[in-house]
């Protein structure tokens, strides 16, 4: 099917989009309506099109947008990720594997593992229909009740939600809001808040985003530095939540024999998984944020401020989290977390002798 809209203006010129959406891909392409949600290439691109900021710039409606836009979702994908296309994404959640811990002399304040997970059948966020979001919610419903022991738990839907609900998950740093003008481009708002929610099991170290960037955020965390153990608990509930949805339905989560896990942003695919802590790092905090970006790129790791992704950053705590997401299995990608997280805080008491702290 031949494209019948004219090539769009890219405002993001240096973005993947600008790359790899050509006008004899656009010619080719744009006229496809993917067969789970009717979504097109043009939706696909929207943030790429309306901001001139965006490094990649493409998001995905639903499994079918990787086949049907796949000349242009390929390629980009290769590049974003830096991988062959010989390549392929193998999955592996076995806590046993993982070697040693994170040192408990370290000054870690917190550790969080997060990854996404898409059910069958129903659109990804950008391309989602209003009955399949409602869709999805009841399915989650009913998976959750389903959750036992240190899993279970109460699901807060955000319509409706009284005050001192939404001010208590608030205070817990639990609630996502709405606003992003990414998530907003892409379509990703529509119907706020309707079909979204937070689970959190009793201790607030197991939590469910139902419905945000992707239909599922399954996140583990707890204060301090076990990082084994938040990625077994993340591994336990991961399991636990499949299996009460494919009870319930029928359904299992989307797995993509070369993208591994599929997400609505292709930055996320394979894994979809980061695995962070918060660390006090006073030796590489005078050292300079420049000096430690570039010794956490040479160590797979990637460090933000504690106030987020654009948050800025506050004091000598940084979030550092690994880097990779796609070629690589969650195993690994822990593994290089806590030996990057280990070796960053011997060379901070090393910079913290250089400069007399």
């Amino acid at each position: 099917m031949s494209g019948s809209t004219s090539f769009p203006v890219i405002k993001s010129q240096h973005s993947l989009v600008a790359k790899h959406v050509t006008p004899e891909k656009w010619s080719k392409l744009s006229g496809i309506k993917t067969k789970t949600s009717g979504f097109t290439l043009a939706q696909a691109i929207a943030c790429a099109v309306q901001f001139d900021d965006q490094h990649c710039g493409i998001y995905a409606g639903d499994e079918d947008s990787y086949s049907d836009f796949g000349e242009v979702f390929h390629p980009l994908i290769l590049e974003y990720h830096g991988l062959s296309p010989e390549f392929s994404h193998t999955s592996d959640m076995d806590t046993s594997k993982l070697k040693g811990n994170i040192d408990p002399k370290a000054p870690v304040k917190s550790t969080r593992i997060r990854v996404g997970r898409s059910i069958e059948g129903f659109g990804l966020s950008p391309g989602i229909t209003r009955q399949q979001r409602l869709d999805v919610e009841n399915l989650m419903k009913h998976a959750f009740a389903k959750l036992k022991y240190d899993l279970s738990g109460n699901y807060y839907p955000l319509q409706g939600m009284d005050e001192a609900t939404r001010q208590k998950l608030v205070d817990d740093h639990f609630l996502f809001m709405s606003g992003d003008k990414n998530l907003q481009a892409a379509g990703m708002e529509r119907d706020w808040p309707e079909g979204r929610g937070i689970y959190h099991n009793d201790a607030k170290s197991f939590l469910v985003w139902v419905n945000e960037e992707d239909q599922l955020r399954i996140i583990s965390m707890q204060a301090g530095g076990d990082v084994r153990g938040v990625f077994d608990r993340l591994a336990r509930g991961i399991d636990a939540v499949g299996d009460s949805v494919q009870s319930e339905s029928g359904k299992k989560f989307m797995l993509h024999p070369k993208y591994g896990y599929l997400h609505s942003c292709p930055t996320n695919l394979g894994t979809g998984m980061r695995a962070s802590v918060h660390i006090d790092l006073p030796g590489w905090t005078k050292e300079g944020l420049p000096a430690l970006k570039k010794r956490c790129e040479e160590l797979a790791l990637q460090p933000r401020g504690t106030r987020g992704e654009s948050g800025g950053q506050t004091g000598v705590t940084y979030d550092i989290s690994n880097k990779h997401r796609l070629g690589y299995s969650e195993v690994q990608l822990v593994q290089t977390m806590i030996d990057g997280v280990n070796t960053l805080y011997k060379e901070d008491l090393d910079l913290q002798k250089k400069h007399g702290l």
